[in-house]
Protein backbone atom coordinates (compact mmCIF):
# COMPACT_ATOMS: atom_id res chain seq x y z
CA UNK A 1 0.00 0.00 0.00
CA UNK A 2 1.31 3.42 -0.96
CA UNK A 3 1.32 6.27 1.54
CA UNK A 4 -0.93 9.11 0.59
CA UNK A 5 1.20 12.05 -0.68
CA UNK A 6 1.18 15.30 1.27
CA UNK A 7 -0.63 18.35 0.02
CA UNK A 8 2.74 20.02 -0.61
CA UNK A 9 3.89 17.10 -2.76
CA UNK A 10 0.65 17.08 -4.70
CA UNK A 11 0.95 20.83 -5.21
CA UNK A 12 4.52 20.50 -6.46
CA UNK A 13 3.52 17.80 -8.94
CA UNK A 14 0.58 19.91 -10.11
CA UNK A 15 2.85 22.90 -10.63
CA UNK A 16 5.29 20.82 -12.70
CA UNK A 17 2.40 19.49 -14.74
CA UNK A 18 1.07 23.00 -15.34
CA UNK A 19 4.50 24.23 -16.39
CA UNK A 20 4.81 21.40 -18.90
CA UNK A 21 1.45 22.34 -20.34
CA UNK A 22 2.36 26.04 -20.43
CA UNK A 23 5.50 25.35 -22.42
CA UNK A 24 3.28 24.17 -25.28
CA UNK A 25 0.21 26.36 -24.75
CA UNK A 26 0.26 28.78 -27.63
CA UNK A 27 -0.81 28.79 -31.27
CA UNK A 28 1.92 29.95 -33.68
CA UNK A 29 1.33 32.26 -36.65
CA UNK A 30 1.99 29.34 -38.98
CA UNK A 31 -1.02 27.46 -37.63
CA UNK A 32 -3.37 30.39 -38.15
CA UNK A 33 -2.02 30.63 -41.71
CA UNK A 34 -2.68 26.91 -42.20
CA UNK A 35 -6.26 27.34 -40.97
CA UNK A 36 -6.86 30.13 -43.47
CA UNK A 37 -5.34 28.02 -46.24
CA UNK A 38 -7.60 25.10 -45.31
CA UNK A 39 -10.61 27.41 -45.46
CA UNK A 40 -9.56 28.85 -48.82
CA UNK A 41 -9.18 25.33 -50.21
CA UNK A 42 -12.86 24.69 -49.50
CA UNK A 43 -14.04 27.86 -51.29
CA UNK A 44 -14.51 28.67 -54.91
CA UNK A 45 -13.17 31.87 -56.44
CA UNK A 46 -14.48 35.01 -54.78
CA UNK A 47 -14.10 37.21 -51.72
CA UNK A 48 -14.38 36.05 -48.13
CA UNK A 49 -15.02 38.41 -45.25
CA UNK A 50 -14.78 37.21 -41.65
CA UNK A 51 -16.05 39.80 -39.18
CA UNK A 52 -14.91 39.94 -35.57
CA UNK A 53 -16.98 41.01 -32.59
CA UNK A 54 -18.06 44.63 -32.40
CA UNK A 55 -16.82 46.98 -29.71
CA UNK A 56 -19.43 47.12 -26.91
CA UNK A 57 -21.74 50.11 -27.14
CA UNK A 58 -20.72 51.05 -23.59
CA UNK A 59 -17.01 51.09 -22.87
CA UNK A 60 -17.47 49.60 -19.40
CA UNK A 61 -18.91 46.37 -20.83
CA UNK A 62 -16.77 43.27 -21.38
CA UNK A 63 -15.56 42.39 -24.88
CA UNK A 64 -15.07 38.85 -26.13
CA UNK A 65 -13.88 38.01 -29.62
CA UNK A 66 -16.06 35.82 -31.82
CA UNK A 67 -14.68 32.26 -31.86
CA UNK A 68 -14.49 31.70 -35.62
CA UNK A 69 -12.77 35.02 -36.27
CA UNK A 70 -10.28 34.28 -33.50
CA UNK A 71 -9.74 30.79 -34.94
CA UNK A 72 -8.68 32.31 -38.27
CA UNK A 73 -6.60 35.22 -36.97
CA UNK A 74 -5.64 34.95 -33.30
CA UNK A 75 -6.59 38.64 -33.04
CA UNK A 76 -8.58 39.77 -30.01
CA UNK A 77 -9.44 43.42 -30.63
CA UNK A 78 -12.96 44.61 -31.56
CA UNK A 79 -14.23 45.83 -34.93
CA UNK A 80 -11.63 43.82 -36.87
CA UNK A 81 -12.26 41.97 -40.12
CA UNK A 82 -10.41 39.51 -42.33
CA UNK A 83 -10.68 39.73 -46.12
CA UNK A 84 -9.46 36.93 -48.36
CA UNK A 85 -9.56 37.07 -52.16
CA UNK A 86 -9.26 33.77 -53.99
CA UNK A 87 -8.67 33.61 -57.73
CA UNK A 88 -7.70 30.18 -59.00
CA UNK A 89 -4.76 29.13 -56.83
CA UNK A 90 -3.87 32.65 -55.68
CA UNK A 91 -5.11 33.85 -52.29
CA UNK A 92 -4.56 37.37 -50.98
CA UNK A 93 -5.35 38.15 -47.35
CA UNK A 94 -5.78 41.44 -45.46
CA UNK A 95 -6.58 42.14 -41.82
CA UNK A 96 -8.49 45.32 -41.01
CA UNK A 97 -8.16 46.70 -37.49
CA UNK A 98 -8.92 49.78 -35.43
CA UNK A 99 -6.19 52.41 -35.84
CA UNK A 100 -4.04 53.77 -33.05
CA UNK A 101 -5.89 56.75 -31.55
CA UNK A 102 -4.43 57.98 -28.24
CA UNK A 103 -7.48 60.13 -27.42
CA UNK A 104 -9.68 57.03 -27.64
CA UNK A 105 -7.17 54.66 -26.06
CA UNK A 106 -7.36 56.56 -22.77
CA UNK A 107 -10.83 54.98 -22.48
CA UNK A 108 -10.30 51.57 -24.08
CA UNK A 109 -6.59 50.80 -23.69
CA UNK A 110 -3.77 50.66 -26.19
CA UNK A 111 -4.58 49.29 -29.62
CA UNK A 112 -2.27 47.38 -31.91
CA UNK A 113 -3.01 49.49 -34.96
CA UNK A 114 -2.14 48.25 -38.44
CA UNK A 115 1.61 47.97 -37.82
CA UNK A 116 1.18 46.18 -34.51
CA UNK A 117 -1.41 43.82 -35.95
CA UNK A 118 0.95 42.85 -38.76
CA UNK A 119 3.72 42.07 -36.27
CA UNK A 120 1.32 40.00 -34.16
CA UNK A 121 -0.36 38.05 -36.96
CA UNK A 122 2.02 38.23 -39.93
CA UNK A 123 -0.86 39.58 -42.05
CA UNK A 124 -0.87 42.78 -44.13
CA UNK A 125 -3.11 45.13 -42.16
CA UNK A 126 -5.16 48.23 -42.84
CA UNK A 127 -7.47 50.53 -40.90
CA UNK A 128 -10.93 49.14 -40.16
CA UNK A 129 -12.73 52.07 -41.82
CA UNK A 130 -11.37 50.85 -45.16
CA UNK A 131 -13.41 47.63 -45.01
CA UNK A 132 -16.46 48.85 -46.90
CA UNK A 133 -14.50 50.63 -49.70
CA UNK A 134 -12.24 47.58 -50.04
CA UNK A 135 -15.14 45.16 -50.37
CA UNK A 136 -17.03 47.48 -52.75
CA UNK A 137 -13.97 47.53 -54.98
CA UNK A 138 -13.33 43.80 -54.87
CA UNK A 139 -16.94 42.81 -55.54
CA UNK A 140 -16.97 44.73 -58.82
CA UNK A 141 -14.91 41.92 -60.32
CA UNK A 142 -15.69 38.99 -58.02
CA UNK A 143 -19.28 37.63 -58.19
CA UNK A 144 -19.24 35.62 -54.92
CA UNK A 145 -19.01 36.85 -51.35
CA UNK A 146 -18.34 34.24 -48.65
CA UNK A 147 -19.31 35.41 -45.17
CA UNK A 148 -18.11 34.30 -41.74
CA UNK A 149 -20.10 36.49 -39.37
CA UNK A 150 -23.16 36.75 -37.17
CA UNK A 151 -25.95 36.42 -39.71
CA UNK A 152 -29.62 36.81 -38.86
CA UNK A 153 -32.09 33.97 -38.84
CA UNK A 154 -35.08 34.24 -41.15
CA UNK A 155 -37.76 36.46 -39.67
CA UNK A 156 -35.38 38.13 -37.21
CA UNK A 157 -34.13 41.73 -37.38
CA UNK A 158 -30.89 42.04 -39.30
CA UNK A 159 -27.72 41.82 -37.22
CA UNK A 160 -25.08 44.51 -37.72
CA UNK A 161 -23.05 42.05 -39.80
CA UNK A 162 -26.06 41.14 -41.93
CA UNK A 163 -26.76 44.83 -42.51
CA UNK A 164 -23.21 45.25 -43.81
CA UNK A 165 -23.60 42.32 -46.20
CA UNK A 166 -26.98 43.58 -47.39
CA UNK A 167 -25.51 47.01 -48.07
CA UNK A 168 -22.65 45.52 -50.05
CA UNK A 169 -24.85 43.41 -52.28
CA UNK A 170 -28.05 45.46 -52.60
CA UNK A 171 -27.15 47.02 -55.96
CA UNK A 172 -25.14 44.12 -57.41
CA UNK A 173 -25.63 40.56 -58.56
CA UNK A 174 -23.21 39.28 -55.92
CA UNK A 175 -23.95 35.78 -54.68
CA UNK A 176 -23.71 35.59 -50.87
CA UNK A 177 -22.57 32.27 -49.38
CA UNK A 178 -22.69 31.61 -45.64
CA UNK A 179 -19.27 30.11 -44.82
CA UNK A 180 -19.81 29.80 -41.07
CA UNK A 181 -20.47 26.07 -41.30
CA UNK A 182 -17.23 25.48 -43.22
CA UNK A 183 -15.23 27.13 -40.43
CA UNK A 184 -17.19 25.14 -37.85
CA UNK A 185 -16.15 21.94 -39.63
CA UNK A 186 -12.51 22.97 -39.49
CA UNK A 187 -12.81 23.84 -35.80
CA UNK A 188 -14.10 20.32 -35.09
CA UNK A 189 -10.58 18.86 -35.30
CA UNK A 190 -8.32 20.23 -32.59
CA UNK A 191 -4.61 20.65 -33.36
CA UNK A 192 -1.86 19.76 -30.85
CA UNK A 193 -1.53 23.47 -30.03
CA UNK A 194 -5.26 23.75 -29.35
CA UNK A 195 -5.23 20.64 -27.17
CA UNK A 196 -2.36 22.16 -25.17
CA UNK A 197 -4.52 25.22 -24.47
CA UNK A 198 -7.48 23.04 -23.49
CA UNK A 199 -5.20 21.09 -21.16
CA UNK A 200 -4.14 24.39 -19.59
CA UNK A 201 -7.77 25.45 -19.14
CA UNK A 202 -8.44 22.08 -17.51
CA UNK A 203 -5.42 22.36 -15.20
CA UNK A 204 -6.68 25.71 -13.91
CA UNK A 205 -10.22 24.35 -13.56
CA UNK A 206 -9.03 21.29 -11.63
CA UNK A 207 -7.15 23.63 -9.24
CA UNK A 208 -10.39 25.53 -8.65
CA UNK A 209 -12.33 22.31 -8.00
CA UNK A 210 -9.74 21.28 -5.41
CA UNK A 211 -9.81 24.67 -3.69
CA UNK A 212 -13.60 24.49 -3.51
CA UNK A 213 -13.60 20.95 -2.10
CA UNK A 214 -11.20 21.98 0.65
CA UNK A 215 -13.21 25.08 1.56
CA UNK A 216 -16.82 23.87 1.48
CA UNK A 217 -18.51 23.56 4.88
CA UNK A 218 -22.04 23.82 6.27
CA UNK A 219 -23.18 27.41 6.68
CA UNK A 220 -21.30 28.76 3.67
CA UNK A 221 -23.22 30.43 0.87
CA UNK A 222 -22.99 29.13 -2.68
CA UNK A 223 -21.67 32.51 -3.84
CA UNK A 224 -18.66 32.16 -1.55
CA UNK A 225 -17.70 28.99 -3.41
CA UNK A 226 -18.35 30.69 -6.75
CA UNK A 227 -16.09 33.59 -5.75
CA UNK A 228 -13.28 31.23 -4.69
CA UNK A 229 -13.55 29.29 -7.94
CA UNK A 230 -13.44 32.37 -10.17
CA UNK A 231 -10.63 33.92 -8.13
CA UNK A 232 -8.61 30.74 -8.60
CA UNK A 233 -9.23 30.95 -12.35
CA UNK A 234 -7.87 34.47 -12.68
CA UNK A 235 -5.07 33.94 -10.18
CA UNK A 236 -3.75 31.15 -12.38
CA UNK A 237 -3.84 33.04 -15.67
CA UNK A 238 -7.28 32.24 -17.07
CA UNK A 239 -9.17 34.92 -19.02
CA UNK A 240 -12.50 34.35 -17.30
CA UNK A 241 -15.06 31.60 -16.67
CA UNK A 242 -15.94 29.90 -19.95
CA UNK A 243 -19.63 29.97 -18.92
CA UNK A 244 -21.75 31.07 -15.97
CA UNK A 245 -20.45 29.25 -12.89
CA UNK A 246 -22.91 26.75 -11.42
CA UNK A 247 -22.75 26.10 -7.67
CA UNK A 248 -26.03 24.41 -6.72
CA UNK A 249 -26.67 22.83 -3.33
CA UNK A 250 -29.56 20.81 -1.91
CA UNK A 251 -32.62 21.29 -4.14
CA UNK A 252 -30.55 23.49 -6.46
CA UNK A 253 -28.38 20.47 -7.29
CA UNK A 254 -31.32 19.12 -9.30
CA UNK A 255 -31.55 22.20 -11.57
CA UNK A 256 -29.34 21.70 -14.61
CA UNK A 257 -28.32 25.28 -15.35
CA UNK A 258 -28.78 26.85 -11.93
CA UNK A 259 -26.43 29.81 -11.60
CA UNK A 260 -28.06 32.15 -9.07
CA UNK A 261 -25.49 30.76 -6.60
CA UNK A 262 -27.20 32.33 -3.59
CA UNK A 263 -28.24 29.70 -1.05
CA UNK A 264 -26.78 28.76 2.31
CA UNK A 265 -25.43 25.21 2.12
CA UNK A 266 -26.44 22.82 4.87
CA UNK A 267 -25.05 19.60 6.29
CA UNK A 268 -26.73 16.73 4.48
CA UNK A 269 -26.77 18.59 1.12
CA UNK A 270 -24.79 17.73 -1.94
CA UNK A 271 -23.47 20.59 -4.06
CA UNK A 272 -22.96 20.42 -7.83
CA UNK A 273 -20.08 22.56 -9.10
CA UNK A 274 -20.19 22.83 -12.89
CA UNK A 275 -17.32 25.15 -13.74
CA UNK A 276 -14.81 25.94 -16.44
CA UNK A 277 -11.91 28.31 -17.01
CA UNK A 278 -11.25 29.97 -20.34
CA UNK A 279 -7.53 30.07 -21.09
CA UNK A 280 -6.42 32.16 -24.09
CA UNK A 281 -9.91 31.63 -25.47
CA UNK A 282 -10.10 27.85 -24.94
CA UNK A 283 -12.70 26.42 -22.60
CA UNK A 284 -12.76 23.72 -19.95
CA UNK A 285 -15.99 22.24 -18.54
CA UNK A 286 -15.65 20.12 -15.41
CA UNK A 287 -18.36 19.15 -12.92
CA UNK A 288 -17.96 17.62 -9.50
CA UNK A 289 -20.64 16.82 -6.93
CA UNK A 290 -19.56 16.81 -3.29
CA UNK A 291 -21.20 16.45 0.14
CA UNK A 292 -21.35 19.73 2.05
CA UNK A 293 -20.56 17.95 5.32
CA UNK A 294 -17.57 16.18 3.77
CA UNK A 295 -19.09 12.67 3.83
CA UNK A 296 -21.74 11.25 1.52
CA UNK A 297 -24.89 9.80 3.07
CA UNK A 298 -25.85 6.25 1.99
CA UNK A 299 -28.50 7.66 -0.36
CA UNK A 300 -26.07 10.14 -1.88
CA UNK A 301 -23.42 7.43 -2.28
CA UNK A 302 -25.87 5.22 -4.17
CA UNK A 303 -26.79 7.94 -6.67
CA UNK A 304 -23.19 9.13 -6.99
CA UNK A 305 -21.79 5.66 -7.69
CA UNK A 306 -24.46 5.06 -10.31
CA UNK A 307 -23.49 8.24 -12.16
CA UNK A 308 -19.79 7.42 -11.91
CA UNK A 309 -20.46 3.89 -13.26
CA UNK A 310 -22.30 5.42 -16.22
CA UNK A 311 -19.38 7.75 -16.93
CA UNK A 312 -16.91 4.85 -16.75
CA UNK A 313 -19.07 2.86 -19.15
CA UNK A 314 -19.01 5.72 -21.64
CA UNK A 315 -15.24 6.13 -21.24
CA UNK A 316 -14.66 2.50 -22.18
CA UNK A 317 -16.46 3.16 -25.46
CA UNK A 318 -14.80 6.49 -26.27
CA UNK A 319 -12.23 5.21 -28.74
CA UNK A 320 -10.84 6.47 -32.04
CA UNK A 321 -13.18 5.47 -34.85
CA UNK A 322 -15.97 4.49 -32.46
CA UNK A 323 -19.46 5.86 -33.10
CA UNK A 324 -20.26 8.45 -30.45
CA UNK A 325 -23.70 6.86 -30.09
CA UNK A 326 -22.06 3.78 -28.53
CA UNK A 327 -20.71 5.71 -25.54
CA UNK A 328 -24.02 7.54 -25.17
CA UNK A 329 -26.07 4.34 -25.27
CA UNK A 330 -23.77 2.54 -22.83
CA UNK A 331 -24.13 5.33 -20.27
CA UNK A 332 -27.92 5.37 -20.68
CA UNK A 333 -28.15 1.59 -20.19
CA UNK A 334 -26.08 1.79 -17.01
CA UNK A 335 -28.24 4.59 -15.62
CA UNK A 336 -31.49 2.81 -16.49
CA UNK A 337 -30.40 -0.42 -14.82
CA UNK A 338 -29.21 1.41 -11.71
CA UNK A 339 -32.34 3.52 -11.37
CA UNK A 340 -34.46 0.36 -11.56
CA UNK A 341 -32.34 -1.24 -8.84
CA UNK A 342 -32.90 1.79 -6.60
CA UNK A 343 -36.66 1.65 -7.20
CA UNK A 344 -36.78 5.01 -8.94
CA UNK A 345 -38.17 3.42 -12.10
CA UNK A 346 -40.14 0.20 -12.64
CA UNK A 347 -37.63 -1.51 -14.95
CA UNK A 348 -34.67 -0.58 -17.12
CA UNK A 349 -36.84 -0.60 -20.26
CA UNK A 350 -40.02 0.80 -18.67
CA UNK A 351 -41.84 3.81 -20.11
CA UNK A 352 -44.37 6.39 -18.96
CA UNK A 353 -47.13 8.34 -20.71
CA UNK A 354 -45.83 11.62 -22.03
CA UNK A 355 -47.95 14.78 -21.85
CA UNK A 356 -49.50 15.78 -25.20
CA UNK A 357 -47.65 19.10 -25.28
CA UNK A 358 -44.35 17.27 -24.96
CA UNK A 359 -45.19 14.59 -27.50
CA UNK A 360 -46.49 16.66 -30.37
CA UNK A 361 -49.50 14.39 -30.50
CA UNK A 362 -52.10 12.94 -28.14
CA UNK A 363 -49.82 10.53 -26.25
CA UNK A 364 -46.38 8.99 -26.49
CA UNK A 365 -44.23 6.59 -24.52
CA UNK A 366 -41.06 7.94 -22.93
CA UNK A 367 -38.34 5.88 -21.22
CA UNK A 368 -38.69 6.22 -17.47
CA UNK A 369 -34.97 6.80 -16.89
CA UNK A 370 -35.39 10.15 -18.67
CA UNK A 371 -37.30 11.37 -15.62
CA UNK A 372 -33.91 11.67 -13.92
CA UNK A 373 -31.46 12.04 -16.82
CA UNK A 374 -32.79 14.50 -19.37
CA UNK A 375 -29.68 15.97 -21.01
CA UNK A 376 -27.10 14.77 -23.49
CA UNK A 377 -23.99 12.88 -22.48
CA UNK A 378 -21.40 14.82 -24.43
CA UNK A 379 -20.53 17.99 -26.33
CA UNK A 380 -17.42 19.33 -27.97
CA UNK A 381 -15.11 21.80 -26.21
CA UNK A 382 -12.70 24.33 -27.65
CA UNK A 383 -13.06 28.03 -28.38
CA UNK A 384 -16.60 27.70 -27.04
CA UNK A 385 -17.73 25.58 -24.13
CA UNK A 386 -20.10 23.90 -26.60
CA UNK A 387 -17.72 23.72 -29.54
CA UNK A 388 -17.98 21.86 -32.84
CA UNK A 389 -16.55 18.34 -32.85
CA UNK A 390 -16.05 15.77 -35.58
CA UNK A 391 -18.70 13.42 -34.20
CA UNK A 392 -21.36 16.06 -34.90
CA UNK A 393 -20.69 15.56 -38.62
CA UNK A 394 -19.48 11.98 -38.95
CA UNK A 395 -21.03 10.39 -35.87
CA UNK A 396 -17.58 9.07 -34.91
CA UNK A 397 -14.80 10.06 -32.55
CA UNK A 398 -11.46 10.68 -34.22
CA UNK A 399 -7.99 12.02 -33.49
CA UNK A 400 -8.42 15.70 -32.67
CA UNK A 401 -11.80 15.25 -30.98
CA UNK A 402 -12.13 17.17 -27.69
CA UNK A 403 -15.32 16.59 -25.75
CA UNK A 404 -17.05 16.02 -22.43
CA UNK A 405 -18.64 12.97 -20.83
CA UNK A 406 -21.23 14.12 -18.28
CA UNK A 407 -23.95 11.73 -17.09
CA UNK A 408 -26.21 12.84 -14.27
CA UNK A 409 -29.14 11.85 -12.09
CA UNK A 410 -31.47 14.51 -10.64
CA UNK A 411 -34.22 13.59 -8.17
CA UNK A 412 -36.36 16.70 -7.95
CA UNK A 413 -38.78 16.93 -5.04
CA UNK A 414 -41.52 17.99 -7.49
CA UNK A 415 -40.70 15.27 -10.02
CA UNK A 416 -44.00 13.38 -9.82
CA UNK A 417 -46.08 16.54 -10.18
CA UNK A 418 -45.01 16.94 -13.79
CA UNK A 419 -46.37 13.61 -15.04
CA UNK A 420 -49.47 13.54 -17.22
CA UNK A 421 -52.59 12.47 -15.33
CA UNK A 422 -53.21 9.03 -16.88
CA UNK A 423 -54.16 5.72 -15.32
CA UNK A 424 -50.78 4.24 -16.18
CA UNK A 425 -48.87 7.19 -14.75
CA UNK A 426 -50.92 7.14 -11.54
CA UNK A 427 -49.89 3.51 -11.03
CA UNK A 428 -46.26 4.43 -11.72
CA UNK A 429 -46.37 7.28 -9.20
CA UNK A 430 -47.72 4.96 -6.51
CA UNK A 431 -44.88 2.49 -7.10
CA UNK A 432 -41.95 4.92 -7.17
CA UNK A 433 -43.11 7.60 -4.71
CA UNK A 434 -41.28 6.00 -1.72
CA UNK A 435 -37.99 5.96 -3.64
CA UNK A 436 -38.45 9.53 -4.86
CA UNK A 437 -39.08 10.61 -1.29
CA UNK A 438 -35.98 8.73 -0.15
CA UNK A 439 -33.64 10.29 -2.73
CA UNK A 440 -35.30 13.69 -3.26
CA UNK A 441 -33.10 16.79 -3.59
CA UNK A 442 -30.10 14.71 -4.59
CA UNK A 443 -28.65 15.85 -7.89
CA UNK A 444 -25.37 14.36 -9.10
CA UNK A 445 -23.44 15.23 -12.23
CA UNK A 446 -19.87 14.15 -12.94
CA UNK A 447 -18.33 15.78 -15.99
CA UNK A 448 -14.86 15.46 -17.43
CA UNK A 449 -13.02 16.66 -20.51
CA UNK A 450 -11.29 14.28 -22.92
CA UNK A 451 -9.34 14.26 -26.15
CA UNK A 452 -8.71 11.60 -28.75
CA UNK A 453 -4.99 11.51 -29.52
CA UNK A 454 -2.86 9.04 -31.48
CA UNK A 455 -2.41 7.20 -28.16
CA UNK A 456 -6.18 6.87 -27.63
CA UNK A 457 -8.47 8.51 -25.08
CA UNK A 458 -6.85 11.14 -22.85
CA UNK A 459 -8.56 12.24 -19.63
CA UNK A 460 -7.82 15.95 -19.35
CA UNK A 461 -9.56 17.01 -16.13
CA UNK A 462 -8.05 14.91 -13.37
CA UNK A 463 -9.86 16.27 -10.34
CA UNK A 464 -10.87 13.79 -7.60
CA UNK A 465 -14.01 11.94 -8.67
CA UNK A 466 -14.24 8.54 -6.96
CA UNK A 467 -16.25 8.62 -3.74
CA UNK A 468 -13.25 8.05 -1.51
CA UNK A 469 -11.13 10.58 -3.43
CA UNK A 470 -13.74 13.32 -3.05
CA UNK A 471 -14.12 12.69 0.68
CA UNK A 472 -10.34 12.63 1.13
CA UNK A 473 -9.96 15.97 -0.69
CA UNK A 474 -12.62 17.51 1.54
CA UNK A 475 -10.70 16.44 4.65
CA UNK A 476 -7.83 18.65 3.45
CA UNK A 477 -9.15 21.73 5.19
CA UNK A 478 -8.46 24.98 3.39
CA UNK A 479 -5.43 26.90 4.64
CA UNK A 480 -5.82 29.83 2.26
CA UNK A 481 -5.47 29.96 -1.50
CA UNK A 482 -2.75 27.60 -2.71
CA UNK A 483 0.48 29.31 -3.86
CA UNK A 484 0.64 30.01 -7.55
CA UNK A 485 3.70 29.48 -9.70
CA UNK A 486 4.73 32.86 -11.15
CA UNK A 487 6.22 31.20 -14.24
CA UNK A 488 2.89 29.59 -14.99
CA UNK A 489 1.10 32.94 -15.00
CA UNK A 490 3.87 34.62 -16.99
CA UNK A 491 3.38 32.04 -19.73
CA UNK A 492 -0.10 33.42 -20.37
CA UNK A 493 0.08 35.44 -23.57
CA UNK A 494 -3.12 37.44 -23.38
CA UNK A 495 -1.49 40.73 -22.38
CA UNK A 496 -2.30 43.96 -24.19
CA UNK A 497 0.30 45.48 -26.51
Amino acid sequence: MFARPSRAAVGALAALSMLAVCAQAQVPQSEYAARRAALAAKLGDGVLVAIGAREPSKDYESFYQTPSFYYLTGFKEPDAALVMVKHKSDVQTTLLVLPRQPSREVWTGTRYGADGATKLTGLPSRAADQLRPLLDSLLRSEPTLYVVAEMSEKGEPLSIDAQLVQGLTAATKTKVVDANEIVQQLRGTKSPAELALIRKADSVTVSAQLEAMRAIAPGMNEFEVQALIEYTFRRNGADRPSFATIVGSGPNSTTLHYNADDRVMNAGDVVVMDIGASYDGYAADVTRTVPVSGTFTPEQRAIYQLVRDAQASAERNALPGMASRVMMDSAARTLAAGLAKLGLIEAADATFDGAPEGCGRETCQIPQYLLYYMHGLSHGIGLEVHDPDQFYLTGKLAIGSAFTIEPGVYVRASLLEGLADTKRNRALIARIRPAVEKYKNIGVRIEDDYAITPAGLEWLSKAPRELTEVEAAMREHATGVAPRDARMVESYKGARP
